[in-house]
């Protein structure tokens, strides 16, 4: 498997739709109404590339059916969330040169929070404990170690930084400020209720999902009963990609875990094979072959382990 690995065009050619914008590791366009010849404004075409970034940066190597993986699994984990929020997804018939990696899906306005749920504590929460013994403003008890169980879930929201620049904590109370106190404590409770469900599934195949991010956005056109605009869960949700899935048999506190995610990928960025020092301001190397084929089995074994189902 080459670290050359092709990167998609940008924007890739869709006939019949346009670009509307480049992520990290997806492309968004809208559909052209045909009888108009114009986008259309009330849907997108997501489009999960095999790109990965690490450290705020997008790395110039992929990851072979990466944008495969990571579709098919939110799909999956989609159907197991619908009885607590509604999604995004309108139609997985897309075009055959994106099959299996693409949704059609309602455009929304999106919350401009990134909304983060934690189980067990590690990554930047751990960092943040270390100094404040709180995280986002929620304290925390003390002797909490890499890898420890929290007493309870917590949401620990940051802001949603341009890309190459770093997400801010957020204190419960500046969501409040930014977005209004309803809609703050709707996705703060989304955002623990979907990790809880997360975790409940993910035990019964012997995973622990330690923290995620989820991303919400508003359907004004199904108000609730107070009028407000529906919550819908949007983007991905609960891949390797958006959260940190932890085998149950090797979980053990104060070091840092086996993973099924793209820690994977980060560790060896941050070891003396690497080469590279993160506080350099220099982009990252390419990934060697056998860390870009283990990080392809890693995603691969983390869809398999919870969906049941053989990836093809």
């Amino acid at each position: 498997m080459s670290s050359d690995h092709p990167k998609d065009p940008l924007p890739l050619a869709l006939p019949g739709y346009a670009p509307v914008y480049s992520g990290k590791v997806r492309e968004l366009y809208a559909p052209i109404d045909e009888s108009t010849g114009v986008a259309r404004q009330d849907q997108l075409l997501l489009v999960a590339t095999d790109r990965i970034s690490a450290y705020d940066y997008i790395l110039d190597s992929e990851i072979p059916d990466k944008g495969k993986v990571l579709t098919q699994l939110s799909l999956w984990w989609f159907e197991q969330l619908t009885d607590i929020i509604p999604n995004h997804v309108i139609s997985t018939e897309v075009p055959d040169s994106v099959a299996g990696r693409a949704v059609l899906v309602q455009r929304l306005d999106m919350v401009p929070v990134e909304c983060i749920g934690r189980a067990y504590l590690t990554g930047s929460g751990l960092s943040e404990y270390a100094q404040t013994s709180s995280v986002c403003g929620v304290p925390l008890p003390p002797g909490l170690q890499d890898g420890s169980l929290l007493p309870s879930p917590i949401f620990t929201p940051t802001t949603k930084a341009p890309i190459g620049e770093h997400d801010q904590p957020m204190t419960f109370a500046q969501v409040e400020a930014q977005i209004g106190m309803p809609l703050a404590a709707r996705v703060r409770d989304l955002t623990i209720s979907i990790l809880a469900r997360g975790n409940a599934i993910a035990a019964d195949r012997g995973i622990l999902l330690a923290d995620t991010k989820v991303e919400f956005g508003l359907d004004a056109s199904r108000p609730d009963a107070a009028g407000n605009p529906t919550v819908v869960l949007a983007d991905e949700v609960l891949t390797p990609d958006s959260s940190r899935f932890w085998p149950a048999a090797s979980w053990h506190p104060g070091r840092a875990q086996a993973s099924y995610d793209k820690q994977f990928v980060r560790d060896w960025l941050t070891s003396g094979a690497s080469g590279w020092d993160r506080s350099s301001g220099a982009t990252p190397p390419a990934l060697p072959d056998s860390i870009i084929e283990a990080t392809r089995s890693k995603y691969i074994e983390a869809f398999e382990s919870l969906t049941g189902r053989t990836f093809s």
